[in-house]
């Protein structure tokens, strides 16, 4: 039977302060909870008496809580909780932007601040071969448990990084890409294997101080082009496009 010291402390994780403090972030459900296994320290495990004896030769040594289907809806932060929560350490980092995006392609999120938005946008890095995403510090919080739960797992591929994006953008010597409306067409440009692509805030885009960095301003068009349509595309559906557009002649 889980204690309800423990009840508390998952719950407590729900908050990004207590995350900080203790160094870790709940992970729920058999995809996320398997995937970030095999590459994230794990702390404490409950789970359902089938899920735990499917996986026992994973979590030698690891404190572990056989809960029924009731005591997992009563400690879990989702709505509909599925067989395993865990905690598991914050991965720290000093990576710094110049040296990957010098290498490879890199993301980077100026001040996107919907927790969904972010765990798909991490999903979709996982999905396109982009393993490091660099954000600003009023993005949201990736191991918020909404948008951990949104990456469906990537999280445990996909390294996020939290800096200052303008004094990172500043020392990059890599082409800089950001999508605007008075950018180039994506569909007609000729676009590197390597460098950053900057996606903005949900609202407001990308911000005077990190679109100063930008070396290559594109546009994503509609179709056909100058048709009446909606004023602009979720941050997360123009970064697939533009994802899928860097990668399509690789």
């Amino acid at each position: 039977m889980i204690s309800k010291a423990r009840i508390k402390q998952i719950h407590g994780l729900e908050r990004k302060k207590n995350r900080l403090t203790e160094g870790l972030f709940v992970g729920e459900g058999p995809k996320l909870v398997g995937e970030c296994l095999s590459t994230l320290p794990v702390r404490y495990v409950a789970a359902t008496e089938e899920w735990l004896s499917a996986n026992v030769q994973r979590l030698k040594g690891v404190p572990c809580d056989v809960v029924s289907s009731e005591e997992l809806h009563r400690i879990s932060l989702q709505q509909h909780p599925q067989s395993v929560i865990a905690l598991f350490e914050i991965p720290s980092s000093e990576t710094r932007l110049a040296e990957i995006a010098d290498r490879e392609l890199t993301l980077a999120l100026d001040g996107v601040q919907d927790p969904g938005n972010l765990g798909t946008i991490v999903r979709l890095a996982d999905w396109f071969g982009i393993h490091h995403i660099f954000c600003s510090g009023d993005c949201a919080d990736i191991f918020n448990p909404k948008a951990t739960q949104a990456t469906m797992g990537a999280i445990a591929r996909v390294n996020v990084h939290y800096t200052n994006l303008v004094d990172e953008l500043e020392n990059s010597r890599v082409p800089v890409y950001g999508t605007f409306l008075d950018g180039q067409n994506i569909y007609h440009e000729q676009l590197t294997p390597n460098g950053v692509i900057v996606m903005g805030n949900e609202g407001r885009g990308i911000s005077p101080e990190v679109a100063k960095c930008v070396t290559r301003r594109l546009f994503i068009p509609p179709f056909p082009e100058n048709a009446p349509t909606v004023e602009s595309l979720n941050v997360a559906i123009a970064t697939a496009i533009a994802c899928s557009e860097f990668r399509r002649g690789r």
